[in-house]
C-alpha cells in the first residue's frame, strides 16, 4: 500500500491532494481534502476516489442550489409555456433558503422545513407539491450533470396539515342540464368542454373547419398560450398527446350544427368582436355566464326569502350555485366516459393525456366513489327489507 502523502496545516489539520481528472484543455484538476488524523484522511481520500470512479465531478462539489437552479430554469423555459414559466419562477423563489447551500450538503430536512413553513402560511397542498417538485427537479438536474450521485430530496414527504384542495368535481345531472338548456354567448364553450373535454387553450383557436359533422369529430391540432394576456397560437396541444381527434356525442353535434350557420366568424368561440378571446375577455364572459345561471337556477329562499326580481338589483344578487370552471367541465367529460363504460386507453386518447397514469388516477378515484355509492344502495335495500 503506497505511503499516505500529506502536509500539516498551521491549524493542525492534515491536507492531501487528489487527482480528479482533466479539464477540456487537458489541464489536470486536483481537489484538497482535510482531516484531523491519518485514518480519517485516508477514508476521505478513498471516498473521493470512489466518487471519481463513478463519474462524479468533484470540481463541482461547491456548486450551490442557486447555481443549478438558474441552469434548471433556463432549461425549463424551452419546455413549458410562456404563460406558465412566470409561475415556475415565483414558486422557485420559495426555495430561497436553499440558494447558497452547496448541492452535496443539502438534506431532506432542509426542504421539509420550507414545505412545513409554507403549510403554516396556508399554501394549498397542490402549490406545496409544485414547490417540492421544483426542488427535486433542480437536484435531478445536478445528478444528471454528475455533481452528486443521487437525489436526497426525492422522497421528502409533504406536510400532513396542508390547506384543503379546492374542490373540483364533475357537474351533477341537474347542473349539466343548466348548460344544455340556457342560451348564452358562453354556452358553446361550455358545451364543447363538457361533452368533448377540450381545454380552454384548445377551445379558443378552434375553427368551424376543425369540426367534421359527417364523421362526428373535432380535430384538435392547435392551442393558444396567453402572453401578456393575449392569445398566441401554436401548433399542437399542451403536450404531444393533446393533438388528437375527439369523437363527439350526438347531443353536442346536434347543438353545434344548429348554431353553425348563424355564425359569421371562422372561430367557434370568438370574442364579442369576432377575434380570439383574451384572458380578460374570457373572465368577463365566464363571470357573466355564471351570474346568469346563478340568477336562473339559484335557490335564494334562505338568503332573500325568494327569487330576486332582477339580476341587476341594488346590492347585487347572492352567488349561491357552485362557481364551476373549465376544469370542472373537463372533469365532467372524463366522468361521463367512465360512467358510460369507455375503456381507460380510449379515455386517455380522448382527453389528450400524455400519461395514462393521469387518466388511471381519475378512473381509480371514480371507481372508489361509485363503488361506495353502490354499496350504500345495498345497505338501503337491506335496511328496508329487514328493518
Amino acid at each position: 500500500m503506497p505511503k499516505l502523502k500529506y502536509t500539516r496545516r498551521s491549524d493542525g489539520r492534515l491536507q492531501a491532494q487528489i487527482y480528479i481528472g482533466s479539464d477540456s484543455s487537458g489541464k489536470k484538476k486536483y481537489k484538497y481534502v482535510y482531516a484531523r488524523t491519518q485514518k480519517e484522511l485516508q477514508e476521505k481520500i478513498n471516498e473521493n476516489k470512489i466518487l471519481v470512479g463513478k463519474g462524479i465531478d468533484l470540481a463541482a462539489q461547491n456548486d450551490t442550489f442557486g447555481y443549478w437552479g438558474q441552469k434548471w430554469l433556463k432549461f425549463k423555459r424551452s419546455e413549458v409555456s410562456a404563460s406558465y414559466y412566470p409561475v415556475l419562477e415565483v414558486n422557485y423563489k420559495k426555495l430561497q433558503s436553499l440558494y447558497n447551500i452547496p448541492i452535496p450538503k443539502i438534506h431532506a430536512a432542509d426542504l421539509r422545513d420550507i414545505l412545513t413553513e409554507l403549510c403554516c402560511r396556508n399554501y394549498s397542498r397542490s402549490t406545496v407539491k409544485k414547490i417540492k417538485n421544483i426542488a427535486v427537479g433542480v437536484i435531478d438536474f445536478a445528478v444528471e450533470n454528475r455533481v452528486i450521485e443521487h437525489n436526497v430530496l426525492r422522497n421528502t414527504p409533504l406536510p400532513k396539515y396542508t390547506k384543503p384542495e379546492e374542490t373540483r368535481r364533475a357537474l351533477t345531472d341537474e347542473e349539466q342540464r343548466w348548460i344544455i338548456d340556457t342560451p348564452h354567448r358562453a354556452q358553446t364553450a361550455a358545451m364543447i368542454m363538457m361533452f368533448a373535454g377540450l381545454r380552454r387553450g384548445e377551445l379558443i383557436p378552434l375553427q368551424w373547419s376543425d369540426i367534421d359533422f359527417a364523421a362526428g369529430t373535432i380535430s384538435v391540432t392547435k392551442s393558444v398560450e396567453m402572453i401578456d394576456g393575449r392569445p398566441q397560437v401554436k401548433k399542437g396541444g399542451k403536450t404531444y398527446a393533446a393533438t388528437r381527434t375527439v369523437y363527439i356525442p350526438a347531443i353536442l353535434r346536434d347543438y353545434l350544427q344548429s348554431i353553425a350557420k348563424s355564425k359569421s366568424s371562422l372561430l367557434v368561440c370568438p370574442s364579442a368582436s369576432g377575434k380570439m378571446i383574451s384572458n380578460s375577455a374570457w373572465r368577463r364572459l365566464w363571470d357573466g355566464y355564471l351570474c346568469d345561471l346563478n340568477f336562473k337556477y339559484g335557490d335564494f329562499d334562505s338568503y332573500l326569502g325568494g327569487k330576486p326580481k332582477s339580476k341587476y338589483q341594488p346590492g347585487g344578487v347572492p352567488f349561491v350555485i357552485p362557481r364551476f370552471t373549465a376544469h370542472w367541465l373537463r372533469h365532467t367529460f372524463i366522468t361521463t366516459m367512465y360512467l358510460s363504460g369507455v375503456d381507460l386507453m380510449t379515455a386517455k386518447e380522448q382527453a389528450g393525456h400524455a400519461d395514462i397514469h393521469v387518466t388511471m388516477q381519475i378512473y381509480t378515484h371514480l371507481d372508489s366513489v361509485y363503488k361506495k355509492k353502490s354499496i350504500e344502495k345495498l345497505d338501503s335495500y337491506l335496511r328496508e327489507k329487514y328493518g
